[in-house]
């Protein structure tokens, strides 16, 4: 007899999604984390140039609307079940 390792499937729609929701989250925040690095890194090599200062101030608003939309999603996923009706 030969060990086999099977992945559990979900039990339910509810588990399916919430399972969903974290991967996403989870790429939302690593997404955010890069932007929010490069931002810092651009802000620090422009050398007062006003247009170099500009593209990183650009870049970290949008690592804060990546953090803002993840930490949205769990209330965005509560609707949605709210909606399907699962």
């Amino acid at each position: 007899m030969t060990a086999v390792s099977v992945l559990a499937a979900p039990a339910s729609l509810n588990a399916v999604i919430d399972n969903l929701r974290n991967v996403i989250v989870g790429l939302l925040v690593a997404l955010a984390t890069l932007f929010l690095t490069v931002g810092g890194v651009r802000y620090i090599l422009a050398g007062g140039d006003p247009g170099e200062v500009e593209a990183a101030k650009k870049t970290l608003r949008y690592a804060a609307l990546g953090y803002g939309i993840a930490v949205l999603a769990p209330l965005l996923v509560s609707v949605l079940k709210g909606i399907v009706g699962s």
